[in-house]
């Protein structure tokens, strides 16, 4: 009998232990919980996780719900995936705060939580838009197309992060210039066209001379720009937005409508991000940088014909 055997035995089954302990956690199930699953961009969103996660894992299963932008809704959806045993909650909060509990009970778990668009206390880590970025461009460009004066309406959303951070990037954006009036910046149309049009239809009954809508993204400002042409009001000159969708593609593409401005998110590249950033995390690899940041730039009539729109990358 060969002596080295034995040995040479023992170091073979060192090394697929070795190699057993080193090797990443597989990635069985994922739950998403977005805002609105009307809107494209949480379509998207749900998307990008899906096919980044079969890609990491073909048997991979992914759940995306939609919470109507309930809180009560959102946390019993994460219990949901919580009593499921899924590795990773994408959560796209309705209430940063408010959702903290929940969240602190899928990490007990041993679930990794990443907030996606907006911020999510208790989050492991998050990937979301430039949402300052966002508004600043969008009604930096409202300044200039009004020459530096006018007045503005602010059609507002859900009070989450995302949507704070695009008015409050408006609003300074805005204060550099005096002869900006904004008439109402408090009206919250839900992020939905149905929202907008409602929101716009009241704002133009209250003021009889507005120069420019910004809205805090495209669903709302489509809604907005149908009121006005419902309304057959020739004061608006100017409709700007955030997303970048494709309704807004189209918008921007047609010369009569008065869309003139979304500053781009990408939804897919979002929460495919996050979906990365998770697995290594469930694996032991923290990210760089607990918040990701992605730019947010200005796609206008001018430059459309080049943009990609929400892509893969």
């Amino acid at each position: 009998m060969n002596r080295a055997f034995p040995a040479l035995l023992c170091c073979a089954m060192a090394l697929s232990l070795g190699s057993v302990a080193a090797a990443d956690k597989p990635l069985k199930a994922i739950g998403v919980s977005v805002g609105d699953l009307a809107n494209p961009f949480f379509v998207a969103i749900g998307k990008g996780a899906e096919e980044t996660a079969k890609k990491i894992n073909p048997a991979a299963k992914v759940t995306t719900v939609s919470s109507k932008y309930d809180l009560n809704t959102q946390v019993g959806q994460i219990e949901n995936f919580i009593a499921n045993k899924v590795d990773i909650i994408l959560v796209n909060a309705v209430d940063p705060k408010g959702i903290a509990p929940v969240l602190a009970k899928a990490k007990a778990a041993g679930i990794v939580v990443m907030a996606v668009d907006v911020g999510a206390e208790g989050a492991d880590a998050t990937v979301m838009s430039d949402n300052v970025m966002a508004g600043t461009e969008s009604c930096r460009f409202i300044s200039k197309k009004l020459g530096g004066k006018g007045n503005v309406v602010i059609v507002n959303g859900p009070p989450v992060t995302a949507v704070i951070d695009r008015v409050k990037g408006c609003k300074a954006e805005f204060a550099k210039t005096p002869g900006i009036k904004v008439l109402s910046d408090n009206q919250d149309a839900k992020g939905s066209r149905d929202g907008g049009m409602d929101v716009m239809s009241n704002l133009l009954t209250a003021n009889p001379k507005i120069d420019a809508i910004f809205a805090i993204n495209d669903p709302s400002a489509i809604g907005a720009e149908l009121a006005v042409k419902q309304a057959k009001r020739t004061d608006v000159k100017v409709v700007a937005s955030v997303d970048g969708a494709p309704d807004a593609e189209a918008a921007l593409k047609d010369k009569a409508s008065l869309f003139a401005v979304t500053t781009a998110q990408n939804p897919y590249k979002m929460s495919s991000e996050a979906v990365k950033i998770g697995y290594g995390l469930m694996n032991g690899r923290k990210p760089a940088q607990k918040v990701t940041m992605l730019p947010t730039p200005p796609i206008t009539k001018e430059n459309v014909a080049t943009y990609q729109g929400w892509v893969k990358n």
